[in-house]
Protein backbone atom coordinates (compact mmCIF):
# COMPACT_ATOMS: atom_id res chain seq x y z
CA UNK A 1 0.00 0.00 0.00
CA UNK A 2 1.38 3.14 -0.73
CA UNK A 3 1.29 6.34 0.94
CA UNK A 4 -0.83 8.54 -1.22
CA UNK A 5 -3.62 5.54 -1.05
CA UNK A 6 -3.17 5.29 3.04
CA UNK A 7 -3.32 9.27 3.27
CA UNK A 8 -6.65 8.62 0.85
CA UNK A 9 -8.18 6.67 3.08
CA UNK A 10 -7.62 8.29 6.29
CA UNK A 11 -9.14 11.57 4.27
CA UNK A 12 -12.53 9.32 3.36
CA UNK A 13 -12.97 8.06 7.33
CA UNK A 14 -15.87 9.90 7.39
CA UNK A 15 -17.46 8.60 4.18
CA UNK A 16 -15.98 4.88 5.34
CA UNK A 17 -17.69 5.06 8.85
CA UNK A 18 -20.92 6.17 7.21
CA UNK A 19 -20.80 3.16 4.92
CA UNK A 20 -19.96 0.59 7.12
CA UNK A 21 -23.02 1.83 10.04
CA UNK A 22 -25.48 1.79 6.51
CA UNK A 23 -24.36 -1.83 5.80
CA UNK A 24 -24.37 -2.88 9.59
CA UNK A 25 -28.10 -1.49 9.63
CA UNK A 26 -29.33 -3.64 6.69
CA UNK A 27 -27.91 -6.73 7.88
CA UNK A 28 -30.58 -8.95 10.06
CA UNK A 29 -29.94 -8.42 14.01
CA UNK A 30 -29.56 -12.38 16.10
CA UNK A 31 -28.29 -10.78 19.11
CA UNK A 32 -28.25 -7.39 21.29
CA UNK A 33 -24.79 -7.23 20.93
CA UNK A 34 -25.15 -7.04 17.01
CA UNK A 35 -27.06 -4.13 17.39
CA UNK A 36 -25.29 -0.95 14.90
CA UNK A 37 -26.36 1.30 18.13
CA UNK A 38 -23.95 -0.87 20.01
CA UNK A 39 -21.13 -1.48 17.49
CA UNK A 40 -20.29 2.05 16.09
CA UNK A 41 -18.95 2.33 19.41
CA UNK A 42 -15.99 0.20 18.29
CA UNK A 43 -15.56 1.95 14.72
CA UNK A 44 -13.10 4.67 15.31
CA UNK A 45 -10.56 1.52 17.32
CA UNK A 46 -11.01 -0.98 14.66
CA UNK A 47 -10.29 1.27 12.07
CA UNK A 48 -7.26 2.63 13.43
CA UNK A 49 -5.50 -1.00 13.85
CA UNK A 50 -6.43 -1.91 10.00
CA UNK A 51 -5.23 1.40 8.72
CA UNK A 52 -1.87 0.94 11.14
CA UNK A 53 -1.03 -2.82 9.68
CA UNK A 54 -1.80 -1.51 6.11
CA UNK A 55 1.59 0.27 5.17
CA UNK A 56 4.24 -1.45 3.63
CA UNK A 57 3.10 -5.28 4.20
CA UNK A 58 2.76 -6.75 0.95
CA UNK A 59 0.66 -9.97 0.84
CA UNK A 60 0.39 -12.43 -1.81
CA UNK A 61 -3.17 -13.75 -0.44
CA UNK A 62 -6.02 -12.20 1.74
CA UNK A 63 -6.59 -15.95 2.69
CA UNK A 64 -9.96 -16.51 3.47
CA UNK A 65 -12.70 -14.66 5.09
CA UNK A 66 -12.73 -15.69 8.82
CA UNK A 67 -15.47 -17.98 9.93
CA UNK A 68 -16.71 -17.86 13.71
CA UNK A 69 -18.95 -21.32 15.05
CA UNK A 70 -22.39 -18.89 15.63
CA UNK A 71 -24.42 -16.99 13.52
CA UNK A 72 -24.74 -15.10 16.88
CA UNK A 73 -21.09 -13.68 16.94
CA UNK A 74 -22.21 -9.97 15.92
CA UNK A 75 -17.96 -9.78 14.98
CA UNK A 76 -19.07 -11.90 12.02
CA UNK A 77 -21.35 -8.94 10.28
CA UNK A 78 -19.28 -6.03 11.63
CA UNK A 79 -16.28 -7.00 10.10
CA UNK A 80 -17.99 -7.97 6.58
CA UNK A 81 -19.32 -4.45 6.54
CA UNK A 82 -15.91 -3.00 7.40
CA UNK A 83 -14.54 -4.67 4.35
CA UNK A 84 -16.69 -3.59 1.89
CA UNK A 85 -16.86 -0.16 2.86
CA UNK A 86 -13.11 -0.13 2.83
CA UNK A 87 -12.55 -1.61 -0.55
CA UNK A 88 -15.74 0.56 -2.06
CA UNK A 89 -13.57 3.75 -0.84
CA UNK A 90 -10.07 1.86 -1.85
CA UNK A 91 -11.68 1.48 -5.24
CA UNK A 92 -13.06 4.91 -5.09
CA UNK A 93 -9.73 6.51 -4.53
CA UNK A 94 -7.83 4.41 -6.79
CA UNK A 95 -10.31 5.41 -9.75
CA UNK A 96 -9.66 9.20 -9.24
CA UNK A 97 -6.49 8.66 -9.47
CA UNK A 98 -4.58 9.88 -13.07
CA UNK A 99 -4.29 6.40 -15.47
CA UNK A 100 -0.84 5.95 -16.15
CA UNK A 101 0.94 5.64 -19.62
CA UNK A 102 0.38 2.87 -21.34
CA UNK A 103 3.51 1.40 -20.89
CA UNK A 104 3.18 1.57 -17.19
CA UNK A 105 -0.56 0.08 -17.56
CA UNK A 106 0.77 -3.30 -15.94
CA UNK A 107 2.35 -2.35 -13.34
CA UNK A 108 -0.36 0.12 -11.73
CA UNK A 109 -3.07 -2.39 -12.54
CA UNK A 110 -1.24 -5.07 -9.83
CA UNK A 111 -0.42 -2.05 -7.73
CA UNK A 112 -3.87 -1.43 -7.69
CA UNK A 113 -4.65 -5.44 -7.05
CA UNK A 114 -1.55 -5.21 -3.76
CA UNK A 115 -3.46 -2.81 -2.44
CA UNK A 116 -6.83 -4.06 -2.35
CA UNK A 117 -5.09 -7.79 -1.58
CA UNK A 118 -3.11 -5.70 1.54
CA UNK A 119 -6.16 -4.01 2.75
CA UNK A 120 -8.32 -7.70 2.87
CA UNK A 121 -5.25 -9.62 4.26
CA UNK A 122 -4.83 -6.41 7.06
CA UNK A 123 -8.73 -6.87 7.73
CA UNK A 124 -9.26 -10.25 7.76
CA UNK A 125 -6.00 -10.75 10.52
CA UNK A 126 -7.54 -9.08 12.81
CA UNK A 127 -11.22 -10.05 12.15
CA UNK A 128 -9.88 -13.40 12.68
CA UNK A 129 -8.87 -12.54 16.23
CA UNK A 130 -11.68 -10.92 17.13
CA UNK A 131 -14.14 -13.08 16.27
CA UNK A 132 -11.89 -16.24 18.14
CA UNK A 133 -11.93 -14.38 21.04
CA UNK A 134 -16.07 -13.52 20.92
CA UNK A 135 -16.34 -17.49 19.97
CA UNK A 136 -14.34 -18.34 22.99
CA UNK A 137 -16.21 -15.99 25.69
CA UNK A 138 -19.80 -17.21 23.89
CA UNK A 139 -18.63 -20.81 23.85
CA UNK A 140 -21.77 -22.58 25.41
CA UNK A 141 -21.24 -24.34 28.34
CA UNK A 142 -21.48 -28.07 29.37
CA UNK A 143 -23.16 -29.32 32.62
CA UNK A 144 -21.04 -29.04 35.73
CA UNK A 145 -20.07 -32.65 36.60
CA UNK A 146 -21.22 -33.45 39.92
CA UNK A 147 -24.05 -30.55 40.39
CA UNK A 148 -27.51 -32.31 39.69
CA UNK A 149 -30.60 -30.56 39.16
CA UNK A 150 -33.32 -30.96 42.01
CA UNK A 151 -37.12 -32.23 40.50
CA UNK A 152 -39.63 -30.29 42.28
CA UNK A 153 -42.11 -32.43 43.56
Amino acid sequence: MNAVLLRELEVMRPQIRARWEALLRIERLHTPLANPDTLVFMFDQTLDEVLGALPGRPVRSAGPRPTCRSERNPMRVYFSALEQALLEALIHVQAGQIAPEPAKHTAAVAERTAAVTEVCAALRRIARREIATLDQICKPRGRQRGRTRLSRA
